[in-house]
C-alpha cells in the first residue's frame, strides 16, 4: 500500500516501517493512538484530534517526545509526502518503548516511542456499500469494563472486539456492536453507534470511546434542528429503531439497514441518516472545520 511512514525520527516507505520486537507496544499493547482523516486539502478537526491524544498520553502516563507544534508538522509531512492531500488516513502512535535491560523493567524508566504514518483514506464500508447499508450484529462477547480498561482512551488492547467481529461473520454480519458488560449499547471495532426513533438521535453514554465524528454529528443534528441524546440504550431499541448509522474517522456516516437478520424501516438507508450523511461530506469538501496541510508544511519549511 502506498503510504509514508515516520519511526525513529525519520520518514520512510510505510512497508518499510517496524516496530522492534522488544517495544511494549508490541509486547504488552501498552500504547494509545489516534486516528485522523484528510480531505480536500484539509485536517479535519486536528486540534480535537491532538487534544484526545495528548489526553490519552496522560492518562497512561507517557510522554510525547514533542511539542504538539512539531507534532502537527510531521503529520503534514507525512501527508505531503505520501501525496494524500486530497483523501489521506493518518495515524499517530505513542508506546511504552522498552525496558531499560531485561534485569529491569521498571516501567517508570522506558523510552517512549513515538511513530505515525499516511495512507490513501481507509473506508470501513465503502462509499458502494453505504448507499445498500450495512448489516450488522449485537454480539454476545461483551466489551471490556471501564474499570478494566477507560474507553476513552484510544488503545490497541482490541481482543474484545476481535472476538465480537469474528462472532458477527458467523452470524453472516460484517459489523459487530457490542454491549456494555451490563447489557446496554456500547459500540463496535473502531465505530460509534446511533440509531433514529421519532426523529430522535439516540447513541450509547458508556463504555464506549467519545468519537470525533459522533461529536460531529452531535453537532450536525443541532444545525438540522434535531434532538440527540446520549444515554443508556438496550438492544430491543435498536432491533426497533427507524433507521441506524455507525459513524467513524474511516467512513464518515455509514447506514445500518439490517441488526441481527432483521430489516430496519423499508430496508434502505433512513432519511434522517442520508441528511446527515450528506451534510457531513458537503462540508467536509468546503473545509468544514479544517487545518490546511500545505500551511504546515510551509510553516516546517519556514
Amino acid at each position: 500500500m502506498a503510504g509514508i511512514a515516520y519511526v525513529e525520527g525519520r520518514f520512510m516507505p510505510v512497508e518499510e516501517a517496524r516496530m522492534p520486537i522488544l517495544d511494549l507496544g508490541f509486547l504488552r499493547g501498552d500504547a494509545v493512538y489516534d486516528t485522523i482523516s484528510v480531505w480536500k486539502g484539509n485536517f479535519f478537526r486536528l486540534d480535537d484530534h491532538l487534544a484526545r491524544f495528548q489526553a490519552s498520553c496522560r492518562s497512561m502516563r507517557l510522554l510525547l517526545p514533542m511539542p504538539v507544534e512539531e507534532l502537527k508538522r510531521i503529520l503534514a509531512e507525512c501527508v505531503a509526502r505520501a501525496g494524500v492531500e486530497q483523501a489521506g488516513y493518518v495515524q499517530m502512535i505513542l508506546t511504552r518503548g522498552k525496558f531499560v535491560s531485561p534485569a529491569n523493567r521498571d516501567l517508570r524508566l522506558c523510552s517512549h516511542n513515538f511513530m505515525c504514518y499516511s495512507l490513501p483514506y481507509v473506508w470501513i464500508a465503502s462509499p458502494e456499500r453505504q448507499e445498500q447499508g450495512l448489516h450488522l450484529a449485537i454480539v454476545e462477547n461483551r466489551r471490556t469494563p471501564t474499570e478494566a480498561m477507560d474507553p476513552t482512551v484510544k488503545n490497541f488492547n482490541s481482543m474484545d472486539m476481535q472476538r465480537g467481529l469474528l462472532q458477527a461473520y458467523d452470524h453472516e454480519a460484517d459489523y459487530a456492536l457490542l454491549l456494555t458488560p451490563d447489557g446496554y449499547l456500547s459500540e463496535g471495532p473502531g465505530y460509534n453507534l446511533f440509531f433514529v426513533k421519532d426523529r430522535m438521535l439516540h447513541s450509547p453514554k458508556r463504555n464506549v470511546l467519545e468519537g470525533i465524528t459522533r461529536r460531529s454529528v452531535a453537532d450536525l443534528a443541532a444545525e438540522l434542528g434535531l434532538e440527540c441524546r446520549f444515554a443508556d440504550l438496550e438492544p430491543a431499541q435498536l432491533r426497533g429503531a427507524d433507521e441506524a448509522f455507525l459513524t467513524s474517522t474511516a467512513g464518515g456516516i455509514m447506514p445500518v439497514t439490517v441488526v441481527d437478520g432483521r430489516t430496519l424501516g423499508n430496508g434502505a438507508p433512513g432519511i434522517l441518516t442520508g441528511q446527515i450523511r450528506a451534510r457531513y461530506w458537503q462540508k467536509r469538501e468546503a473545509g468544514w472545520l479544517g487545518t490546511p496541510v500545505a500551511s504546515l508544511v510551509a510553516a516546517k519549511v519556514a
